[in-house]
C-alpha cells in the first residue's frame, strides 16, 4: 500500500474547459472536509470542484463527490482510478471551469478519470509504514554512539533537544522498534532505554 509524499497538480484543457487536478496527502475524513472547503473557497469562480479520496491503513474509508456534474461522471471514475493504484491516505480534487462546450457523460468520465491518472503520474509515493513514536534521554558522552546507531534505521521526524541531557524524539517502523531499543540498551551497557 502506498501513500503520497506530498502535494501534486496537473492541468488539462478539453474543448475549452479547464480541468485542474490536485492531489493531497490526508489521514482522516475530517481532513478531507477541511481541504474540500478550502478548495471551494480558493476556486470560487470554478464551475465544479469534484473529489475522490481513500484513507485508512487498509484503504477502507472512501468517498466521492460529483459536485453538480451529472451523477457518476466525476467522483466515481476518479475513485476507480485511485482504487486501481493501491494507494491510501490520498485526496484528489479536479476543479473544472466550464468552457462553453458540453462534453457529454462519456467525455466527462474520461476527463475526470484522465485528470486523476495525470496527477498520479506527477506525484511521488512511499510505502505505508506503521510507525511507533520513541524518546531517548542521553548524556553527552553517549550521544555520538546513539547518533551512530540511529543511522542504521529509517527514522522519521527526528527532533533533538539539548539541555543538561539530550532528548531525542522521533518515529520508527513498528516492526523495527524492538530490535532498535535492544541495540541501544546493549550498546550503552543498559544505561539508556528507549521509551515508546
Amino acid at each position: 500500500m502506498q501513500i503520497p509524499k506530498g502535494i501534486a497538480s496537473s492541468e488539462q484543457i478539453i474543448k475549452g474547459s479547464r480541468f485542474l487536478s490536485e492531489l493531497f496527502p490526508i489521514s482522516s475524513q475530517s481532513e478531507v472536509r477541511e481541504k474540500i472547503k478550502e478548495q471551494k473557497q480558493k476556486y470560487a469562480d470554478a464551475t465544479h470542484v469534484c473529489h475522490a479520496f481513500i484513507c485508512g491503513k487498509n484503504a477502507d474509508i472512501m468517498g466521492v463527490s460529483d459536485d453538480g456534474e451529472p451523477g457518476g461522471t466525476a467522483g466515481r471514475p476518479m475513485l476507480d482510478v485511485l482504487k486501481g493504484r493501491n494507494v491510501t491516505n490520498v485526496l484528489v480534487t479536479v476543479t473544472r471551469w466550464f468552457g462553453g462546450t458540453l462534453l457529454g457523460t462519456g467525455g466527462l468520465v474520461h476527463a475526470y478519470g484522465d485528470g486523476v491518472k495525470q496527477v498520479l503520474e506527477c506525484a511521488s509515493f512511499e510505502e505505508l509504514v506503521e510507525k511507533t513514536g520513541f524518546s531517548i534521554e542521553t548524556d553527552y558522552q553517549q550521544y555520538n554512539l546513539i547518533k551512530k546507531l540511529l543511522e542504521s534505521y529509517e527514522i522519521y521526524d527526528l527532533n533533538e533537544s539539548f539541555g543538561e541531557k539530550i532528548g531525542l524524539n522521533g518515529n520508527i517502523a513498528k516492526s523495527a522498534f524492538k530490535d532498535f531499543s535492544e541495540r541501544i540498551f546493549d550498546a550503552t551497557n543498559g544505561k539508556i532505554s528507549v521509551r515508546e
